[in-house]
């Protein structure tokens, strides 16, 4: 098995996960590093852009930024490790030595599952944007300034209104971004483009959501009036008065390697569900039986 390993260059105690994985994989299969984090490491160590990096699974070390990054970049399935500050959609928590240790175990016996996630495409003025596996956010470029914007659906105008942005999620994007804005949280089973103003002005703020067969556009109806759009956090693309940009589903996926596939499990932990929690018994969510 072919093993590839990209570290959040800035956080020490990734680099120290990513040496660790390095030499336990080295041991047992092929392992490549990203280039960013060949460069912080050193040594001579077998690298590629992330962008060419190829290998049967990418272990991707630091928070969320660096997980939503590399699902831009490439589409080698992706083992999150956390060493950030939340981590909501890692698969392992880097702060246990054993729980990291055994992670790197299953993966190289190949003893997970595939996860695959909706994305969405996006583009302006018939120039692509990379595609989001949370959310392609439109908001004003300035401080303390509103927008106006229209919502269509499918080219048809449905809507307007005036807020700080409108952030159009993914179910995987529904526990992030969106949920600020007082969206759902949306199983990743379900296909869905989630609709949601940022601090609507003389609006309820509801959500909407839209058939993920469907298109979404968002534009900004007074000219002079510029905003920008960010995907997944990742940059920044103005967006000029007058301009818009349409988004809908991806015909690639966000992949995921996962060993304990249980959504609302991983929610509780992060306590973001609505209900209060209930007592399980030992075992009563056990984990994957090994894969052959």
């Amino acid at each position: 098995m072919r093993i590839g390993i990209t570290a959040n260059p800035q956080k020490p105690k990734a680099l120290e996960l990513a040496r660790r994985a390095i030499d336990t994989v080295a041991t047992r299969g092929d392992v490549i590093v990203s280039q960013e984090t060949a460069d912080a490491l050193g040594g001579s160590l077998p690298s590629a852009a992330l962008s060419e990096l190829s290998a049967d699974a990418l272990v991707a070390i630091g928070g969320d930024g660096t997980f939503l990054y590399a699902l831009q970049q490439t589409t080698v399935p992706l083992l999150p490790v956390n060493a950030g500050t939340f981590g909501f959609l890692a698969e392992v928590d880097g702060a246990s030595t054993d729980e990291f240790a055994a992670a790197i175990e299953r993966l190289l016996r190949g003893d997970f599952v595939l996860e695959s996630r909706m994305k969405l495409a996006a583009h302006v003025d018939g120039v692509n944007l990379p595609d989001a596996t949370n959310e392609v956010v439109v908001h004003t470029s300035q401080v303390a300034k509103m927008r106006h914007f229209e919502i269509a659906v499918n080219g048809e105008p449905v809507g307007e209104l005036r807020a700080d942005g409108v952030i159009l999620g993914t179910p995987t994007g529904s526990t992030s971004y969106a949920l600020s804005a007082l969206g759902p949280i949306i199983d990743p089973a379900v296909a869905a483009i989630v609709v949601a103003a940022l601090a609507p002005f003389r609006a309820t703020p509801r959500t909407v959501v839209v058939d993920p067969l469907k298109s979404v556009t968002v534009r900004l109806l007074e000219t002079g009036k510029d905003g920008v759009i960010v995907v997944d956090g990742q940059g920044e693309t103005r967006l000029p008065g007058g301009g818009s940009v349409t988004v809908y589903r991806s015909a690639r996926q966000a992949t995921f390697v996962r060993f304990h596939p249980h959504f609302f499990d991983r929610l509780r932990g992060k306590k973001i569900l609505p209900w209060t929690d209930v007592e399980r018994p030992p075992g009563s969510h056990a984990d994957l039986p090994p894969t052959t």
